[in-house]
C-alpha cells in the first residue's frame, strides 16, 4: 500500500509542476499585457508599478517577482507589443528593381503602420529621453529595425559614390517616424507625405542618381 501510494504522488507532481507552471505564465502574460496597455496610454514614464498591478489584478509583489527589474518589464513589453504589432516587411518590396518605386511601395506600408500605431511609438519615444531602459530596447530593437529598411531601399539610388552618405542620410530620414509625424501635422496625407520624401531622396541622389533622372 504505501509504495502505491507513493507511486501516484509520483504521479501527481509532474502535473502539479505543470499547473503552477502555467498558472505563472498566466500571471506574467497578464502583467505584461497591462504594461502594455499603459505604455500605449500614458506612456512608459507615467506607469507605476501599482497601477500595472491594479490593472493585472495583482498585488505589487507578484510583478516584482516575476519583473525584478524595470529593464526585464521593458523587454517583455516590447517583445509582446511587436510581436502582435509586426513590423513592415522590407522583404515584400525589397525585390522591386526601381529604387522609387521600391521606395513609394515601401514608405507606404511604413507611414501607414506610423498611422495606425502612432500612440505608443509617441509615448515610448518621448519618454525614452528619460529612461534608460527604454532607450536600451529603442536602440536594440528599433533602430537597427531601421538601419535594414534602408538597406533594403538605397540600392539603385546613385551610381556616383561621393552620393552615397547623402542618400543613405536621406533614407534614414525618411523612413524615420518623426519625419512621418511632422508630414502628418504639416496636413499631408499618407499619399502625400510619400510623394514628398521621394523627391527629397531624388534630390539627395543628385544628378548621378538614375532615380533622379
Amino acid at each position: 500500500m504505501y509504495s502505491e501510494n507513493m507511486a501516484k504522488r509520483g504521479r501527481t507532481r509532474p502535473y502539479r509542476k505543470r499547473k503552477r507552471a502555467r498558472s505563472e505564465e498566466a500571471t506574467r502574460r497578464r502583467i505584461t499585457e497591462a504594461a502594455v496597455e499603459l505604455h500605449g496610454t500614458i506612456g512608459p514614464a507615467k506607469t507605476t508599478v501599482t497601477d500595472i498591478a491594479e490593472r493585472a489584478g495583482v498585488s505589487r509583489m507578484t510583478v516584482y517577482n516575476h519583473f525584478p527589474t524595470e529593464q526585464e518589464l521593458f523587454v517583455s513589453c516590447s517583445t509582446h507589443w511587436s510581436d502582435r504589432n509586426p513590423f513592415p516587411e522590407p522583404t515584400l518590396w525589397s525585390g522591386i528593381r526601381d529604387p522609387a518605386e521600391r521606395l513609394t511601395a515601401g514608405l507606404g506600408e511604413m507611414y501607414g503602420w506610423y498611422a495606425q500605431k502612432r500612440g505608443m511609438l509617441e509615448n515610448v519615444l518621448r519618454d525614452e529621453r528619460s529612461m534608460p531602459s527604454v532607450a536600451r530596447v529603442m536602440d536594440e530593437l528599433w533602430r537597427p529595425y531601421l538601419e535594414e529598411l534602408v538597406g533594403a531601399l538605397v540600392e539603385g539610388w546613385s551610381e556616383a559614390p561621393e552620393d552615397s552618405p547623402a542618400v543613405r542620410a536621406a533614407l534614414r530620414l525618411v523612413v524615420d517616424f518623426e519625419t512621418w509625424r511632422l508630414f502628418h501635422e504639416m496636413g499631408l496625407d499618407v499619399a502625400g507625405s510619400v510623394h514628398v520624401a521621394v523627391r527629397m531622396v531624388r534630390g539627395a541622389a543628385g544628378r548621378h542618381g538614375r532615380a533622379a533622372e
